[in-house]
């Protein structure tokens, strides 16, 4: 697989970890299965950190956890549900979350997991509202069983705590960082996604609601008012303006209002600092 200089150096990290996966498995000569993070990315899962550094197959034959200068390869049963992705085998949605949870950060599996239930979430409620076939979505009871099935030697404590920790109401990786953040650091859990009606004359949705003290909190992520799929065909400034008014609004009903964004929710230290100095309270 060849992949220009000029494509390579405008790909971001996610994409050059698919690039590598794909050509990985070009090079292979046999088509393995890919598992963990390197499923995970054709799945379109995303990350928070570094994609491995080597490409992660599942076989039966494999000693446990082996690597080479470019693949890991992982011990255990062929997965019983394997899928194709872009002319690769992948293991399956619940096993891929599985396989991650276990063996990697709280962090990443928590990020993967709170994504896939979320698009599983918002995809089974378009095929209720259509007339269409309905596919059951992605629960974590089914989680629960696939990691029953793997029964993983290390890490099922792990995959527990993620299953058990994730959300689908986490809107973007960014909200799934803060939450798992204000977890660790052992502030009260905010309830998510809270709608308080009547707000501009209609409903706001707020990322964080700490009710008993009666607290909103906001994640602002870099590419909030910068990408076409927020702004459509509204002018940047007329968003900005909009927040605003949004925000505004929505102070006059609580006690106080708040948000971050990624270089301080990535520190655990200053993030700390920030939700003590903005009153948020401990659990």
């Amino acid at each position: 697989m060849y992949v220009t200089g000029e494509r390579w150096r405008a790909a971001d990290v996610d994409e050059r970890y698919r690039l590598m996966v794909r050509a990985t498995v070009l090079a292979s000569g046999r088509r393995p299965v890919l598992s963990h993070q390197s499923a995970g990315i054709l799945h379109g899962f995303p990350t928070i950190g570094s994609w491995p550094a080597t490409v992660h197959i599942s076989t039966p034959d494999a000693v446990g956890g082996s690597s080479t200068r470019f693949i890991t390869s992982h011990r255990g049963p062929a997965p019983d549900s394997v899928q194709e992705i872009d002319g690769c085998q992948v293991t399956s949605v619940a096993r891929t979350l599985v396989d991650v949870a276990a063996s990697s950060p709280f962090l990443v599996g928590v990020t993967m997991v709170d994504h896939a239930l979320r698009v599983e979430q918002e995809r089974a409620e378009r095929e209720r509202r259509g007339e269409v076939p309905i596919r059951p979505a992605l629960t974590r009871d089914d989680l629960y069983r696939d990691l029953a099935m793997v029964n993983p030697r290390t890490g099922r404590r792990r995959a527990e705590r993620v299953i058990a920790f994730a959300n689908p109401l986490a809107a973007n990786p960014g909200e799934t960082l803060s939450r798992v953040r204000i977890f660790q650091l052992g502030f009260e859990a905010p309830e998510l996604q809270v709608c308080f009606p009547d707000i501009l004359g209609g409903n706001a949705w707020v990322d964080f609601f700490w009710r008993r003290v009666r607290k909103i909190g906001e994640f602002d992520g870099f590419l909030k008012y910068g990408t076409g799929l927020v702004l459509g065909n509204r002018d940047p400034s007329s968003v900005v303006w909009q927040e605003k008014q949004r925000e505004d609004a929505l102070r006059a009903q609580v006690n106080s209002f708040d948000r971050w964004g990624w270089d301080l929710a990535l520190s655990p230290t200053r993030f700390h600092a920030f939700l003590t100095e903005r009153g948020v309270p401990r659990a």
